[in-house]
């Protein structure tokens, strides 16, 4: 019933937007920013609830069987299951996907902007080690970069300054503050104050330095 393509054609449409900045921006804004929400919540509803029922788990099995599947558990729970608890639940697996690309190879097959969900998958978990986790992804931030074609390389160093403002959250406060209203969680009078700033690094809109 449900293919890794239904999620690739719609999440990395071939566009051409990784040829100009500003397509690129966009690409992200759309993605970020609530976007896609509307959609998945008309055509895909099924399939992300199949994903979190571990139904599609054989899709792991190839590079980008497995960048569709992160995509469906990362990704579309946050539309489907928007200021919900549930638009969590799947990270823990995510993440684990996401790690177990990058040791077996499979995140290298993949295109910049694809790999870039395995940063984010990785950096939305939240748990012990989760500063430990963030510390591995400068590496893998520098090898998107590499990656990046001429016309959007100079939206790197913006890549590098949100990976270390999503550290920064997570050495003050070891967690998403923001979450902590949607998941019933006491927030401490610092948290108070961050959450009230209202900028929080996964919801910031990307600009031609990928803020």
């Amino acid at each position: 019933m449900f293919s890794p393509d239904q999620v690739l054609d719609l999440w990395f449409p071939d566009t051409g937007h990784q040829n100009d900045p500003e397509t690129h921006s966009a690409f992200w804004n759309e993605r970020m920013q609530g976007g896609m929400d509307e959609v998945i919540i008309r055509d895909f509803a099924d399939l992300t609830l199949a994903t979190a029922r571990g139904e599609l788990d054989h899709w792991a099995e190839t590079p980008r069987g497995r960048l569709a599947l992160l995509i469906a558990l990362d990704q579309f729970p946050r539309s489907l299951w928007r200021d919900t608890p549930a638009a969590f639940a799947q990270d823990i697996k995510a993440a684990r996907l996401a790690l177990d690309g990058i040791a077996n190879g499979d995140f290298d097959a993949l295109a910049p902007w694809e790999q870039a969900f395995f940063v984010i998958s990785i950096s939305h978990c939240e748990g012990p080690d989760h500063l430990q986790r963030i510390d591995l992804l400068d590496e893998l931030v520098e090898k998107i970069i590499q990656k990046m074609p001429d016309a959007i390389a100079g939206m790197g160093d913006g890549f590098r300054a949100q990976n270390k403002r999503v550290r920064g959250v997570l050495e003050r406060f070891g967690r998403h503050p923001h979450r902590n209203p949607i998941l019933g969680r006491p927030s401490t009078p610092e948290e108070e104050a961050y959450i009230a700033t209202g900028d929080f690094p996964h919801m910031r809109k990307a600009g031609n330095d990928m803020e």
